[in-house]
């Protein structure tokens, strides 16, 4: 199942004194990725992370995100969106014309 993420910071951060947590994030999206469990990331243009997921379930995919170390610093949490297929297209296959 798709999952859509969104991050949100919790508390004021003074990014320049996490450049550790940083790296430690990279490292554990990348690990995300090459587990297949992470299919896309991007940034807002206000810098929040928005995360494309390929997980079970809703629960599933907060158990992984709250493995990042943003998260578990008590930094960021996300919101999490379970992505369903767009429907609305079978619209056109039962009108008449």
């Amino acid at each position: 199942m798709k999952i859509l993420a969104i991050e949100k910071e919790i508390k004021p951060v003074v990014w320049e004194n996490e450049s550790q947590t940083l790296i430690e994030e990279a490292h554990s999206v990348y690990n995300m990725m090459l587990s297949g469990d992470l299919r896309e990331v991007y940034f807002t243009e206000s810098k929040h992370a928005v995360l494309i997921l390929e997980c079970e379930n809703r629960i599933a995919a907060k158990q992984l995100l709250a493995k990042l170390p943003l998260v578990m610093k008590g930094i960021i949490e996300f919101d999490v969106m379970e992505l369903q297929p767009y429907t609305g297209l079978t619209r056109l296959m039962d009108c008449d014309r």
